[in-house]
């Protein structure tokens, strides 16, 4: 009984020296009263002393209660949001009834791609007709997601059922945004994407878009340029074969300032920070992705 009180300890590395007595409490609270009277009092005031001589003695970093894995790191479903949990079922249906070579992962930047109206700063058919619509590409952007939530999307299906050649994924701005993580955080999420991705899907090629700049603040900026300079170390100049990584900031740029104009945040009443590319924007982008997404696919370019 010492022996599996022990190892089930050990085996919990996140539980700090407090939790632990209150484990091993809970655990033999749970006995049956006929196994309780096979264990003397005092024998499990030894017990419990056993077990709390031997929490000191693990891993410092465990003693001190240090966190475990980023809480960007592991799938978060929103399907308490009814709205994305129609969207994750309408997606589910769609990717499984038709042919689909390319897939656009993200949150609303992406999903963006879909609204053709009304007024000018809602309409991103003309850029989605332009560069996508005749590759068979599959929309799987959803408002307000992080790492988290697409990481559970592509767990829970939205990949299952095709095989396609080319991923594109931009994802993380929520992270820095509302959800206010750490750029070391959504860069655990965004590693966590890819090799999900990877291992659900070992024979497509994944396009890893950098975080787009926006005018969100001094952090965020901070936290944007981090992130992207970390995926570039990593994902860049084809250290990881099955990853090609662009930052596409620049197209956002106009003599190294960010060109708010370019957003529809700013346009919008009442006005907001930029965040979103409009169309014009989007197209930009679009078009900076054009050349590596048209050798990914083997096909034609659509910026010429």
């Amino acid at each position: 009984m010492f022996e599996l009180a022990a190892q089930s300890i050990v085996s919990a590395p996140a539980i700090v020296m407090s939790k632990a007595k209150h484990l091993a409490t809970r655990c033999f609270g749970g006995l049956s009263p006929s196994m309780r009277r096979q264990l003397p009092g005092a024998g499990l005031a030894a017990l419990l002393g056993v077990i709390t001589l031997l929490v000191p003695l693990l891993p410092a970093q465990v003693a001190a209660g240090a966190e475990a894995a980023p809480p960007s790191a592991g799938p978060i479903g929103r399907l308490d949001d009814l709205k994305w949990k129609a969207r994750h079922e309408a997606k589910l249906l769609e990717a499984s009834s038709r042919r689909v070579h390319l897939v656009l992962l993200g949150d609303s930047i992406t999903a963006n791609y879909e609204l053709k109206g009304p007024g000018r700063l809602r309409d991103y058919s003309g850029v989605w007709q332009r560069y996508y619509a005749d590759r068979d590409a599959l929309n799987l952007g959803f408002s307000g997601d992080g790492t988290r939530d697409l990481l559970w999307r592509i767990m829970h299906g939205e990949i299952d059922s095709i095989a396609p050649k080319v991923v594109v994924i931009l994802i993380g701005a929520n992270d820095i945004g509302w959800l206010q993580l750490t750029a070391a955080d959504t860069v655990a999420g965004i590693d966590a994407v890819v090799a999900e991705l990877h291992l659900r899907l070992p024979a497509t090629k994944i396009l890893l878009v950098g975080l787009l700049p926006s005018d969100r603040g001094t952090w965020v900026r901070q936290a944007t340029a981090e992130i992207n300079s970390s995926l570039a170390a990593h994902y860049g100049s084809g250290q990881v074969h099955y990853v090609t990584y662009r930052d596409v900031s620049p197209a956002f740029l106009k003599n190294g300032v960010l060109d708010t104009s370019l957003f529809s945040d700013p346009q919008q009443i009442p006005s907001e920070p930029a965040l979103h590319p409009s169309p014009e924007g989007q197209e930009r982008m679009a078009a900076a992705l054009e050349p590596t997404l048209s050798e990914l696919l083997a096909d034609a370019r659509r910026d010429r």
